[in-house]
């Protein structure tokens, strides 16, 4: 699969999994995040080309899905992804909770979501 569909992958469900989340649906917003997992999984894969292409999604009209992306990118594009947590943190939302604990963990030395 090409860089760019996997990168619309993980915004579609991500996107799709906060629907999901909102309508109650723990069991749909599972399975969206099973496919968006997946799609970084197989960015991670291809190193930094792979972070590049996702982190196209910090710039993502969705809150949720700039706030997602940056949360993996936070080692890769540090500056970059930590603004737009700290903006998702600022504006509440569904977004704000993730955006609060990622910069919490980052800030404790605790982040792992994409190790060296």
């Amino acid at each position: 699969m090409e860089m760019e569909e996997l990168v619309e992958q993980f915004a579609r469900n991500v996107a799709a999994q906060t629907e999901a989340l909102r309508q109650g649906n723990a069991r749909t917003g599972n399975k969206h995040a099973r496919q968006y997992t997946a799609a970084l999984q197989e960015l991670r894969a291809r190193g930094n080309a792979g972070r590049d292409a996702l982190a196209v999604l910090l710039k993502h009209p969705r809150m949720d899905v700039r706030t997602m992306a940056a949360a993996f990118l936070l080692r890769y594009r540090t500056a970059e992804a930590r603004a737009v947590l700290e903006e998702a943190a600022k504006e509440g939302g569904v977004a704000a909770i993730g955006a609060v604990m990622t910069l919490k963990r980052w800030d404790d030395g605790t982040w792992a979501l994409d190790p060296e």
